[in-house]
């Protein structure tokens, strides 16, 4: 190898939401280890400065008419053909020693003619699942619904989860974007695939990918940023009516992440003292929680007063019903604060007894009981636990650094075996 290790990122977002943060982490770390990165991303999401050498192949009006594609031909990530191949020619110019994957959904790129450039070359393939798009028929989620067609590879016509074309019956394709995922996806030779939690792995491991190598690297959190803060008083800001307050927080509040279960809670708490404050609400959604009696934060830009909100909580709600991960859950245990957890997906590992709760999944009545028990408690009997918790498994450096570890071990394997 004449030059140095080159990194290529593929992924919807460039250093924006949780992927693209991601993503530049990972990159950060593998150039301090004297790796050249870089990233092909789409352009709908707008654009932070990055450390990395960026390409962008499509436009916005790419991604609209696939948008189209998917609404008119159920055609969702089998659109973006001229964007998609001059993603390919430009895999071919960086010639990279890594390829990292992440998010390929999401209207931006053609996952057929990527794989089947993918699956000529002879380099490791490293895809990190931030979801369960990869092994389904469409879907990114389904434990709502409870199907699990995609186990037994029946996931196929009358789709109940994926969202499906205007002509739905004629020209909806679940089928056929299976069986071709599950064919190309089989026949990438040196793919890894990471898991960013221990359920997802579980998941994986009952796919069509099984057989794969399944490593499960957690997300991170810049633990400089989140941790306890004891500044600003956050109740007065508000203007809560009480001293103790909860916090739920997400970038979209879609049904997934138990949004009807905050309106039923909020006056539960209320009786007892408790308000409740949800972050990143859209405007509708915000007008109906005011009924409810909940205080309502936009999404916040200043994540300096994010930390402050969460720290000043008595505990960090998620109460969703869907989760690969959960990185609000961490962030505010990292500043100190307890977690009530729904007892599905992903969310119950990153809690214990010393950290938090865990309710039976859609229980009012339980995930009442477990913040009055917290306050019963008090935060102080958890916090040391929450921040400790943080520190040894959540570290960013810590967490992404062992993708630059699998990496460089990849390559050693692969020296080996030319």
């Amino acid at each position: 190898m004449n030059h140095p290790k080159r990194l290529l990122q593929i992924n919807v977002s460039l250093n924006t939401g949780s992927t693209g943060h991601i993503a530049e982490n990972i990159a950060r770390i593998a150039m301090a280890d004297g790796w050249e990165c870089y990233l092909i991303h789409g352009s709908r999401y707008k654009n932070p400065p990055s450390c990395m050498n960026t390409y962008q192949p499509g436009s916005i009006l790419d991604e609209y008419l696939h948008y189209a594609e998917h609404y008119f031909l159920d055609n969702d990530g089998l659109a973006s053909q001229h964007a998609t191949r001059k993603l390919t020619d430009k895999i071919k110019k960086i010639s990279p020693d890594i390829i990292q994957i992440h998010n390929l959904h999401d209207h931006w790129l053609n996952y057929k003619i990527l794989f089947e450039y993918l699956n000529t070359l002879d380099i490791p393939v490293v895809w990190t699942q931030h979801d369960c798009w990869a092994f389904t028929g469409g879907c990114v989620y389904y434990n709502i619904s409870g199907c699990n067609r995609w186990r037994n590879g029946s996931c196929g016509k009358s789709c109940i989860i994926k969202r499906t074309p205007i002509f739905r019956h004629v020209l909806e394709r679940t089928r056929h974007h299976f069986q071709l995922k599950r064919t190309l996806f089989n026949n990438t030779k040196n793919l890894v695939l990471i898991s960013v939690s221990h359920w997802l792995e579980n998941e994986l491991r009952q796919s069509f990918m099984k057989d794969r190598q399944v490593i499960t690297i957690h997300n991170g959190i810049d633990l400089n940023i989140f941790q306890p803060y004891h500044g600003t008083d956050i109740c007065a800001k508000y203007g809560l009516r009480h001293q103790k307050y909860v916090i739920g927080v997400a970038s979209k509040w879609e049904p997934r992440k138990g949004l009807n279960d905050y309106y039923r809670l909020a006056p539960l708490l209320a009786e007892i003292g408790i308000d409740t404050i949800l972050v990143g609400l859209n405007s509708g959604q915000a007008r109906t929680a005011a009924r409810n009696g909940i205080t309502t934060v936009p999404r916040l830009e200043n994540v300096h007063e994010l930390v402050a909100l969460y720290s000043k909580a008595e505990a960090v709600m998620n109460l969703s019903y869907e989760e690969t991960f959960g990185l609000t859950t961490v962030e505010g245990m990292a500043c100190g604060t307890p977690a009530v957890v729904y007892d599905c997906t992903a969310s119950p590992e990153l809690v214990s007894p010393e950290t938090g709760i865990i309710v039976p999944p859609g229980n009012i009545l339980q995930v009442k009981n477990a913040v009055e028990t917290i306050i019963r408690n008090g935060k102080n009997y958890y916090t040391a636990a929450c921040r400790d918790n943080a520190v040894q498994c959540y570290d960013k450096d810590k967490c992404y650094k062992e993708y630059i570890n699998l990496y460089d071990k990849l390559l050693s394997e692969n020296a080996l075996h030319d």
